[in-house]
């Protein structure tokens, strides 16, 4: 039995972390700054968390309050951070000052205490686009997309010479290519936490966690997952807006099985300094999973509204190989996104959501992010 500090614990996929590990028997503390953007703007005072876990409201870049939260804990799950690509490309300082200098505090802190065993939360944004195969079958896994072809609507990359290039699922070897702030950030994230944990013997993981969705994401976030995004559209009679042509390639996680593979990084032995992909290990377009929400919700009037326009920063494809989580950690992904929709259109049902996307994408066209 661990006591486990959750940062960011208050969060959609904190929240499940907590359960989970309560579930398991671990004692539970949270340290949450319940900021607007992904609590609201009345959040409860305890942050919406089981009787049985400790919280307190704060910031993880308050290096006194980290000490103190650190207080009797053996074991740290790090969730805290400020999220979306497209904001961070404007909001640069926050995402830096959060996600990056946040996690510096807190490793700081962590290193003081002696704690002995960190998960750290990534992200799959740090490999930019995935890994390819030529037509041959040869891998590629330093694909860029050429701005000029991405504003001409050519949105598949292509090999030199101009040969097709094949998505493939993308092992934790293959090289970062870091295309927004965000994604620097959570870099940063998970190097501080391996680079130090090697330094001071600490039993330090990463996990690059894939697109994540389930009940409890905030729907009137235009920054959250896109499951969340659609779903607040389609709640306000409102079509999903998809950019590009929506044949990007992403895969689709449940927040449960997410939760899952957290407590299986905390308790298995002998995999400090590792990364793992969490996924679901299945391969999905974006326009394809807006029709299929659409469906769910009883709304296949509002089809998925095509803007044939990317995002600076915005990858093609990127799906996972989760061969490495099964082997290391025994994660095994149990809940498709097919089997468990509706699910989370029964959630969305009982939520009201504020549509602020086209708010969001007027942000970034304003400042020349969408071409």
């Amino acid at each position: 039995m661990h006591t486990v500090l959750v940062t960011g614990g208050a969060g959609f996929i904190g929240r499940h972390v907590c359960i989970e590990l309560l579930g398991a028997g671990h004692r539970v503390r949270v340290l949450d700054s319940l900021i607007d953007q992904a609590h609201g703007p009345d959040p409860s005072p305890d942050g919406g968390l089981p009787p049985a876990v400790e919280f307190v409201r704060g910031d993880t870049r308050d290096a006194g309050l980290v000490a103190r939260a650190l207080d009797g804990v053996d074991a740290v799950i790090n969730l805290a951070a400020d999220v979306g690509v497209g904001q961070s490309m404007y909001e640069i300082d926050r995402y830096v000052s959060v996600n990056s200098f946040g996690t510096a505090v807190l490793m700081q802190q962590v290193v003081k205490a002696g704690i002995r065993r960190l998960i750290v939360a990534s992200s799959m944004s740090i490999y930019g686009e995935g890994l390819y195969r030529t037509a041959e079958g040869a891998p590629v896994d330093d694909v860029r997309r050429v701005a000029d072809a991405v504003k001409a609507g050519r949105w598949d990359p292509v090999a030199p010479g101009g040969r097709p290039l094949v998505p493939a699922p993308t092992p934790e070897s293959k090289r970062p290519d870091l295309n927004s702030v965000y994604a620097l950030s959570k870099y940063d994230q998970e190097r501080l936490t391996l680079m130090l944990g090697a330094a001071y013997g600490i039993d330090a993981v990463a996990l690059r966690l894939f697109n994540t969705f389930g009940p409890g994401q905030m729907l009137s976030n235009p920054y959250t997952g896109v499951l969340a995004i659609f779903a607040g559209r389609l709640l306000n009679g409102q079509p999903p807006l998809v950019f590009e042509d929506g044949a990007q390639q992403r895969d689709f996680v449940h927040v449960r099985d997410v939760a899952r593979a957290f407590r299986l990084a905390l308790e298995t032995p002998g995999i400090g300094g590792e990364v793992f992909n969490i996924a679901s290990g299945r391969v999905y377009t974006v326009s394809g999973v807006a029709r299929l929400l659409a469906r769910a919700m009883d709304r296949d009037d509002l089809a998925p509204e095509i803007l044939q326009k990317s995002r600076v920063g915005d990858v093609r494809h990127c799906i996972a190989d989760i061969t490495h989580a099964r082997m290391r950690l025994g994660f095994e992904p149990q809940l498709p996104l097919e089997e468990t929709v509706f699910e989370l259109v029964r959630w969305v049902s009982t939520q009201q959501a504020a549509d602020r996307v086209a708010d969001a994408r007027r942000e970034l066209e304003t400042r020349g992010l969408v071409v």
